[in-house]
């Protein structure tokens, strides 16, 4: 009796290995497999979407997103969220741009905008673990300052008169590559070998995984925290120099619901809303699907207005799916 229910139960465990079930299946390839459906899908619905000129426009167009969407990769897997991303975007970047309008100095203007991004991601992550305040709160406070100070700063008015160098990163190539993709691949690179390959990108696992076990093995999760904030605010403003270098001018109106669409990158890429799991790969393709959205709907005319319902329903189903597929929450 023994010997059979030992061979069944080792058939069993064989057809699970052999068979995966969805969840399984989404987790390891579903990301892969929507991004792939959703470019055949566009490809017969629009004739315009397989031109190379389109595809560098969408690759152009997804640089903003996928820089925010690595930053707050790590935010979201420490179980955390920032919903000022679009905000700091606008002011690290205008901050630059004016900048380079004043004094016509390229490194004096990225330090300028890359400043501001320490400065705001720093805030972010000090008062939320000295305060002990819940991070939606916190950046939700800080989305309307950074916009009301962005705003105060230029008079609600563009800013003008960059110049070839400010105006390169944003539109220039190299051969057949934008610049832009060419500074994605690099942040990327450096946020996937931090995620992988640091003890802060472990540290940031654990954290998320459980708080209480991480604080006992003699974790610092408020540093970590805090780190991981200040990385999300270097990225965030590096996004708002591209941004304004691709417009050729520094709009203080920019970034609206930019967050929202890195946001749902990041989910869609697999990181997980409770925290603990997340990858910068799966990240990028979730920001590449955004990107393919975005472009398809353009190119089939749907109104705006249509395109956030649509984003709305991504974003629910994407939830929905990683409770399903990954079940339980956050411990600790």
């Amino acid at each position: 009796m023994n010997k059979t229910t030992s061979l069944i139960a080792e058939w069993s465990g064989s057809f699970q290995t052999r068979y995966p079930n969805f969840s399984d299946i989404y987790r390891r390839y579903g990301t892969m497999l929507i991004f792939i459906g959703l470019c055949l899908l566009a490809s017969v619905l629009s004739e315009t979407f397989l031109t190379v000129g389109n595809l560098t426009n969408v690759l152009r167009q997804v640089v903003v997103v996928s820089l925010l969407a690595c930053g707050v990769t790590f935010i979201i897997i420490l179980g955390h969220i920032d919903v000022s991303l679009g905000s700091v975007l606008a002011l690290a970047g205008t901050v630059a741009a004016s900048v380079m309008a004043e004094t016509g100095n390229l490194g004096l203007a990225l330090s300028a905008g890359m400043g501001v991004g320490v400065v705001t991601g720093f805030i972010n992550g000090w008062v939320v673990t000295h305060f002990k305040i819940p991070s939606f709160i916190l950046t939700l406070a800080m989305m309307t300052v950074a916009r009301g100070i962005v705003l105060l700063y230029t008079g609600g008015l563009p800013v003008s008169g960059l110049g070839d160098d400010f105006r390169i990163i944003g539109q220039g190539d190299i051969g057949p590559v934008p610049i832009s993709v060419l500074i994605l691949a690099a942040a990327a690179g450096l946020c996937w070998v931090l995620l992988n390959r640091t003890r802060f990108g472990r540290h940031v696992v654990a954290t998320g995984g459980n708080l209480r076990a991480a604080t006992a093995s003699g974790i610092d999760t408020d540093r970590v925290v805090r780190l991981a904030f200040v990385l999300n605010g270097v990225l965030v403003a590096l996004a708002g120099i591209v941004l304004m270098s691709r417009i050729n001018s520094g709009q203080p109106a920019a970034g609206v619901s930019y967050e929202f669409d890195a946001i749902t990158a990041v989910v869609i890429g697999g990181t997980s809303l409770m925290g603990g799991t997340g990858t910068i790969g799966g990240t990028l393709v979730g920001a590449m699907i955004i990107g393919v959205i975005n472009n398809l709907l353009n190119l089939m005319n749907v109104s705006s207005y249509w395109q956030q319902v649509v984003k709305g329903l991504i974003i629910a189903v994407a939830v929905i799916l990683d409770v399903k597929t990954k079940g339980g929450g956050r411990r600790g």
